[in-house]
């Protein structure tokens, strides 16, 4: 009978994120406070409007609509991110190893069906269905390099967001002291209206630098850690394609479990020569 897939991966807050944010903005507002100003002071509907409309117009013409609405997708991983477990994982694949000792690798086919992570799926019915290690490799490894170029696309929205949001935010800062150069002859109205005029700056400088920026960074070590657990995966199902010792598997991949992957050899790189990879020849 079929064993079920454990879960490796689980949805659950990123307190890193909402503690920073959390940080950054009661900072900022209580040092406004300190300063004898008021939340009011800088709680402007018209230059949120102009920041945060500019600059979504701004990524929408420079970013294909597929990918910004995967970014956009992406954006709630932020606060409720995936653990990834991978000493589970290593477990998983160790009982996949011995169970191919014992019984054959096609043995595996019952339990490829039941997996629930797509790519350890792929990986282990290619090799369950006896195809070359290397053939293997490049099939999983393209599909790596695709996964990562399609989260690098994704970061970049934000990236671009916050570069065109300080520049938004001049913007507002601009059209804020034309209005107020019409009432020049209210002095008093002058000294308000500038200060309500730099609030769109504010917002600009402060949306690029507390949310799209960070946001684009972490969104790029997520991408990573899927990257590594992905790879951990492929070389396990390559290990017990070549029929390896489930011990010597799981000491193969517990490497992975201290952030790091084992050093690739110029035979995992699809070449036959028993050279280390860094020859050339």
């Amino acid at each position: 009978m079929a064993k079920t897939s454990k879960k490796t991966e689980s949805s659950q807050p990123d307190f890193a994120t909402i503690g920073g944010l959390v940080l950054a903005l009661g900072g900022i507002l209580t040092g406004l406070i300190m300063e004898g100003g008021k939340i009011q002071d800088i709680a402007q509907v018209t230059s949120a409007l102009i920041v945060l409309g500019g600059t979504l117009g701004a990524v929408m013409i420079t970013t294909p609509l597929p990918v910004l609405i995967r970014a956009a997708k992406q954006f709630g991983s932020v606060v409720m991110g995936k653990a990834y477990a991978v000493d589970v994982k290593i477990e998983e694949i160790v009982e996949y190893a011995s169970m191919a000792r014992k019984n054959g690798i096609v043995s595996l086919e019952q339990q490829a069906a039941s997996i629930e992570d797509p790519f350890l799926k792929k990986a282990l019915n290619l090799a369950v269905d006896g195809i070359e290690t290397d053939k293997i490799r490049d099939i999983m490894e393209l599909e790596i390099t695709l996964f990562e170029q399609s989260a690098e696309a994704e970061a970049r929205v934000f990236e671009a967001a916050g570069g065109y949001a300080p520049t938004i935010g001049i913007i507002g800062a601009v059209l804020g002291l034309i209005q107020v150069m019409k009432n020049l002859a209210n002095i008093d109205e002058v000294g308000r209206g500038i200060a309500v005029a730099f609030v769109a700056t504010i917002y600009g400088v402060a949306a690029a630098n507390i949310i799209f920026l960070p946001v684009a960074t972490k969104l790029k070590a997520r991408a990573k850690e899927a990257v590594h657990l992905k790879e951990l995966m492929l070389d396990g199902v390559l290990s017990i394609a070549e029929g390896l010792n489930q011990k010597l598997i799981r000491v193969k991949l517990e490497a992975y479990s201290h952030g790091s992957a084992p050093a690739k050899t110029a035979k995992s790189k699809g070449q036959t020569s028993t050279q280390p990879a860094s020859a050339e020849g």
